[in-house]
């Protein structure tokens, strides 16, 4: 629901009902108070006549508005993307909001795309309202918003978090922008978490299926790696950001009572706050929009609505449980991959003596034999696969990430030593983060479907386009 589909009455009614399924779609300013807000902001809403309506925070920054300091645009949000504009636009902004350019220009990051700097800059615009410079000049400065009102971070530490080369530029540009000092705004900040724990709400569109989210990955967790236990998900995480890796842990768990879920993150991921975070919205589908995929799915739904399409917070290792989880129950791929990281993962200490231990990367799988890999009882075939998707990876030739161009990427995978057509589905609905996936041969899909062969559910499953990764989700839990 980009802003030139709607027309002022329309956003002006959303704004009236404080209505969650547009949180994130839209923003209002208020140009008797030059702010902007959210369209479920509790402040008094304000006259039609005083309101303009943007497709972005961004965009409403450009045009002088600042954000709301009740209801924390930064907060908001964001939106799946379906068609290929929007995809394209999204993935840049993704990349922008969480990897920045590290000094590299729009020509940089439209090559990382697979399209030329001019399509993306009209396409972006199109989709956000503005440059993607101004785009990526307001996203690091909501991150230290976020991370001046969250966190105990020295203000020196967030300039630098969120992508700003020195204190004295950062506090010039949150002044011009946002007409406060960074100081003024910390004072007011929320000191109460320990140090070594930084925290952070991100919000959702209500309902969210809670339980067989965490049924889902508690089913699948490796020993080491992740937990699920009383309504909350822990796992360690390693992620690259500005040219360095960073190590830790994080801790989910929904709010009650409030469209949020809270998110705990270790101190040592400090310096890294985009990529985690990143990673969490896409471990958790918080872009997606419920009442855009019940319309699709119809009956299929049923009484349970709010199901997510649990994503990846690393796409490497996705790949690998997929590959693993080839012809086998979820229980035994679930005991290949704990074996998987006893063999090559990493030790790591974290405040939960259930978690020890990273998962592996690939540059560490490409250097193994076939018999390392088969030793732990993984079939050969299944073992080149593995070598084969861990050389791809990393020599950088297959990114396995929502930004990602889809087809090229599902080519790469199939061009792989076993990687056949439901590995690549099953890799694209949760580490490309592709909501129209559909792993038509899976013999769990075919037995909800009560049908007997791959083409047979392929058929059944037009009528759930462009949404059908949301059916799968749908016809495994029927199972469960």
């Amino acid at each position: 629901m980009l802003l030139m589909q709607l027309d002022t009455a329309t956003c002006y009614r959303a704004v009236v009902s404080k209505d969650n399924r547009f949180d994130g779609r839209f923003f209002v300013a208020v140009t008797s108070t030059r702010i902007y807000c959210r369209p479920i902001c509790r402040v008094k809403t304000p006259m039609q006549k005083n309101c303009r309506f943007f497709p972005s925070a961004a965009a409403a920054e450009a045009a002088g508005f600042r954000p709301c300091l009740r209801c924390r645009p930064e907060l908001a949000p964001g939106n799946a993307a379906v068609d290929a504009n929007s995809r394209l636009a999204r993935a840049a902004a993704s990349l922008l909001e969480h990897e920045a350019l590290n000094g590299e220009g729009v020509t940089v990051l439209a090559q990382r795309l697979g399209v030329t700097d001019r399509h993306l800059r009209r396409v972006f615009d199109g989709e956000f309202g503005v440059t993607p410079i101004a785009f990526l000049q307001t996203q690091r400065l909501l991150l230290a918003k976020r991370l001046l009102t969250d966190t105990s971070l020295p203000i020196t530490q967030i300039a630098l978090a969120s992508g700003f080369n020195s204190v004295r530029r950062f506090n010039a540009s949150f002044h011009s922008r946002y007409r406060l000092n960074p100081s003024g705004l910390r004072k007011a900040a929320d000191r109460s978490a320990p140090r070594e724990v930084l925290s952070f709400d991100l919000a959702y569109r209500p309902p969210f299926d809670w339980r067989h989210f965490f049924d889902f990955l508690d089913r699948r967790s490796i020993e080491g790696v992740e937990a699920v236990s009383g309504g909350s998900y822990r796992r360690t995480v390693r992620v690259a950001h500005a040219g360095k890796e960073h190590r830790g842990c994080i801790e989910l768990a929904p709010i009650v009572g409030k469209a949020a879920l809270r998110v705990q993150v270790s101190a040592a991921l400090a310096h890294a706050v985009p990529p985690v975070l990143a990673g969490v919205k896409q471990l958790t589908d918080l872009a997606c929009n419920p009442s855009e995929v019940a319309l699709a799915l119809g009956t299929l739904g049923g009484e349970t609505a709010g199901v997510r399409v649990p994503g990846a917070f690393d796409g490497f290792e996705i790949a690998v449980r997929a590959i693993l989880g080839q012809q086998v129950s979820v229980k035994a791929a679930r005991t290949l991959a704990k074996r998987f990281v006893a063999a090559f993962g990493e030790a790591i200490a974290t405040p939960w003596p259930e978690l020890a231990s990273l998962f592996p990367t690939a540059a560490r799988i490409a250097e193994c034999s076939m018999a390392d890999i088969a030793a732990l009882g993984v079939v050969g075939t299944r073992a080149k696969s593995i070598i084969a998707l861990a050389c791809a990876v990393a020599a950088g030739k297959l990114q396995l990430a929502p930004s990602a161009p889809l087809e090229a990427t599902l080519d790469g995978l199939r061009d792989l030593p076993g990687v056949g057509e439901w590995t690549a589905q099953y890799i694209a609905m949760r580490a490309l983060g592709w909501p129209d996936a559909f792993p038509h041969s899976d013999l769990g899909v075919m037995k909800a479907l009560g049908v007997k062969s791959p083409q047979a559910a392929l058929a059944a499953s037009e009528k759930w386009r462009p949404w059908r990764a949301y059916a799968v989700m749908h016809l495994w839990n029927s199972l469960a």
